[in-house]
């Protein structure tokens, strides 16, 4: 067992919040964004989050920081939208490694620096796997319903591509998240079991998806249950949701994950609904409290922020975790999922 699945069973995790809340906080401007080394690129940058752990570095790390000492036991990398198929639209496909080995090793330097600063209580580095910004389950042609605009074989190549350039910079964890189609989070698990064998390593994996509306489904159509469904061919460290609701409107999809998963459980909802500018208005105290309920019920046991989440939320919510017990959990190994299978064929 890695050394956070052993943490895992001991206390409630929290998570960092926002990365793109805080940034917007910098005001960096198109050639903030550029910096020297792509004064003169072809297309505009400003909005290219990742590229900032190369142009901004120092920007990302204080960021890392902030979190860890609001109480983040793990931050996530700067890589949301790290594949070859999002960085597209930037035309900066070839630095896709880079930009992910990079971000792992700014985020993994701050864990290690604030672990040192207090040895009890050590920090983790999740590699971010976004959702990318095409879907393999479904059109985005009305007219033509059975066109894709991308194929599972793309998925799992820039996917594969992601991880191990995550790997490689010092991740302890790979986060799948903000799924809304899980063909495309099928593809990211089958390459990284694939990179896991390669490598010989047993690095653990957390997913999440995200419910898209009141109806209670992801994007592509699943309920909470149907999805978990989906990916627990897979050994997970944990399950569970993020993004698109508030913490409120979260829980009855985690109550239907947590009354059926082996796995833990995570959640890092927005920071309430969105208002009619797109902006989250909900404060630390209002979050925390509605958070309490996860915790009163045993739901989680990783809890942190999405959207409009600051290291403000993450403290408040930190705070309350800290009175309550983790949900329990039986995290089964991928050899010990494989002994099971060949018992129950013969």
């Amino acid at each position: 067992m890695s050394k956070i699945e052993d943490v895992l069973s001991q206390k409630i995790l929290i998570l960092d919040g926002a990365m793109g809340t805080m940034l917007q906080e910098y005001k960096f401007s198109e050639e903030d964004f550029r910096g020297k080394r792509f004064a003169d690129w072809p297309v505009s940058l400003k909005g290219n989050n990742d590229l900032l752990s190369i142009t901004q570095p120092n920007a990302i790390a204080d960021i890392h920081r902030k979190y860890f000492e609001a109480g983040a036991d793990i931050v996530e990398t700067n890589t949301f939208s790290g594949t070859r198929i999002a960085m597209a639209d930037y035309k900066m496909e070839d630095l896709v490694y880079e930009l992910n080995y990079e971000s792992a090793k700014i985020a993994k330097k701050v864990a290690e620096e604030v672990t040192a600063e207090n040895p009890e209580k050590p920090r983790f580095v999740a590699g971010a796997m976004g959702p990318t910004n095409k879907t393999a389950s479904m059109s985005p042609d009305v007219n033509d319903p059975g066109y894709r605009a991308i194929s599972f074989e793309e998925l799992y190549e820039n996917y594969k591509e992601q991880a191990k350039a995550l790997i490689d910079g010092g991740v302890d964890v790979l986060l799948v998240e903000t799924v809304f189609d899980t063909l495309n989070a099928k593809a990211a698990l089958f390459a990284i079991d694939e990179l896991k064998e390669e490598l010989n390593l047993d690095i653990p994996i957390m997913v999440s998806g995200t419910i898209t509306d009141a109806s209670g489904r992801t994007l592509s159509g699943q309920t909470a249950e149907a999805f978990l469904i989906s990916v627990s061919h897979i050994p997970l460290m944990s399950i569970g949701f993020n993004c698109a609701l508030g913490a409120k409107q979260l829980t009855p999809h985690l109550e239907a994950v947590a009354r059926n998963s082996n796995f833990g459980v995570s959640a890092y909802p927005n920071a309430g609904l969105p208002n009619a500018f797109g902006e989250y208005d909900q404060e630390a105290p209002e979050m925390a409290a509605q958070v309490k309920e996860y915790l009163e019920k045993g739901l989680v046991n990783i809890l942190g922020g999405c959207c409009g989440t600051t290291p403000a939320h993450i403290k408040a919510i930190a705070e309350i975790a800290a009175n309550y017990k983790p949900r329990k959990i039986k995290i089964k190994r991928h050899a010990e999922l494989v002994s099971a299978s060949h018992q129950s064929n013969n």
